[in-house]
């Protein structure tokens, strides 16, 4: 393992594999995401099915205070996807942070990362697939959950081994209806707090300031909250792995890390402020229908339930596309590194890598299975053990972009488009924010759990990543 690594700066940029990344893929993956494809998977990445239906649990712990929790969180994966955006735009990759990790920390590092992010999606495929089977079995009782949940995982595993278009395709629609949503209820709700619509009053700030002030449970709870709404940001990092198989990378990154910002302002912070506003933080409806319902029965918008079923609906339906798309690339990846069977890095006629969307899927359906046998046993343990991936990702990311940038402005300077503010200050701030986060984490009873069985995982991946690292090495020395 070299203890300077360097990228190869002869030519276009490379994502380890060989492959010109400036004019799209060249180690097999089609280059079929469109710009418009790109665009709606940035703009749709940060809203999903936990910002409708989830936010209520952030907004029960911590009142209004829940917006400085939105705030803190949003910063972090803001400064995070800066440090991510820079590294993608010097040098596209199917591997995003995990092949980073590879060279900036250690393939041991790329090897852990990559398998526990792996591990998160595919554990996500199957709440996602249960959450959408509930929906559909609510519309049509005759149809069992688990039939909907095959139904659907079957749909969406064919919408991605048909071609990496059908994919952007799918996800373009999805965003759009769930940007679409989330702006319609921004106008609506924006009218009604200043009594615009018919039948309404101005609110004021009596909601906001009433009930026990802005952070009636006291600060802490800003923390509490920011436990429970963290999270949901995962998925914004997406579109640096699929900017990959686009005609030109380096611009849909630059664009992607650049809105990131705007996007978490306006979907997280201004649709969760209006909703605080229109009702009373320990509203019982906010928990019981979701924030959204409640506020739109409030407004006296009618069938706000069904109309928000079918928002989350395609919400998990857009998880759950892309979630099956990362899993694969992340699997294509590791496989092109050595790090995983070398079929995963293998793709079809159709430039798809089939193995690792089967291998991914096939996990999924373990998992969906393990949901309707053994919730409370098999199950919970998957989803504990792989709630914090998202923090370990961000660390990863963060020591990474502190190595590499030191890289591309010796190897590649031109190739430094998109730049970190503040370097290296604010990527330490960074790191600083997140260990403050996982340190609570252990604090919080709630939490301690799921991170005490997450870094059980990821130590146990570690240790296979290292052992695998120690035995490549010796097979090396004997060779040489």
């Amino acid at each position: 393992m070299s203890a300077q690594p360097t990228i190869t700066v002869e030519g276009p940029p490379s994502d380890g594999t060989g492959r010109d990344s400036s004019s799209g893929p060249s180690d097999g993956l089609q280059a079929g995401l469109k710009n418009r494809h790109l665009s709606m998977i940035a703009i749709g990445g940060v809203i999903g099915a936990g910002l409708f239906v989830g936010s209520g649990a952030g907004i029960k712990a911590a009142g209004p205070g829940i917006l400085v929790s939105y705030a803190l969180a949003g910063l972090m994966v803001v400064l995070v996807m800066r440090m991510l955006g820079e590294m993608a735009a010097a040098d596209p990759s199917s591997g995003s942070f995990s092949a980073y990790a590879d060279r900036a920390l250690g393939r041991w590092a790329g090897f852990t990362i990559g398998w526990l992010y792996w591990f998160f999606w595919v554990v996500v495929l199957a709440v996602e697939a249960t959450a959408g089977a509930g929906i559909l079995t609510g519309w049509v009782p005759g149809v069992p959950q688990w039939a909907w949940a095959l139904i659907v995982m079957v749909v969406l595993t064919a919408t991605n081994l048909v071609s990496v278009g059908s994919y952007g395709e799918f996800e373009f629609w999805f965003a759009g209806i769930k940007v679409v949503a989330i702006a319609a209820f921004i106008v609506i709700a924006g009218l009604a707090v200043f009594g615009v619509l018919p039948d309404t009053e101005a609110v004021g700030l009596t909601n906001l300031t009433g009930e026990g002030g802005f952070l009636p449970n006291g600060p802490g709870a800003i923390l509490s909250g920011m436990l429970l709404v963290v999270f949901s940001f995962m998925g914004s990092e997406i579109v640096t792995l699929a900017a990959g198989e686009s005609a030109d990378p380096v611009k849909m990154i630059s664009k992607a890390t650049n809105s990131v910002i705007w996007r978490i302002g306006i979907f997280y912070l201004g649709s969760i402020a209006l909703v605080v506003t229109l009702l009373p933080w320990n509203a019982p409806a906010i928990v019981k229908h979701g924030p959204y319902v409640a506020a739109l029965d409030v407004i006296g918008i009618p069938h706000a339930g069904t109309v928000m079923d079918v928002i989350v609906l395609t919400a998990v339906l857009s998880c759950l596309n892309s979630g099956l798309y990362t899993a694969s690339r992340m699997a294509f990846s590791l496989g092109r590194r050595g790090d995983a069977p070398k079929s995963f890095g293998q793709v079809n006629k159709r430039g798809v890598p089939a193995v690792a969307i089967w291998s991914s899927v096939a996990f999924g359906f373990i998992a969906v299975i393990f949901n309707y046998t053994s919730p409370d046993t098999v199950f919970d343990f998957l989803l504990k053990s792989s709630g914090a991936v998202a923090l370990f990702v961000w660390l990863v990311i963060c020591f990474s972009q502190l190595r590499m940038r030191k890289i591309i402005e010796r190897d590649m300077p031109e190739r430094l488009t998109v730049k970190m503010w503040l370097y290296p200050y604010l990527t330490y701030a960074t790191i600083t924010l997140i260990l403050f986060v996982v340190g609570y984490m252990f604090y919080d009873k709630d939490g301690r759990q799921q991170m005490v069985l997450s870094v059980a995982v990821g130590v146990l991946v570690l240790a296979i990543g290292l052992v695998l690292d120690q035995r490549r090495n010796r097979l090396a020395a004997v060779k040489a």
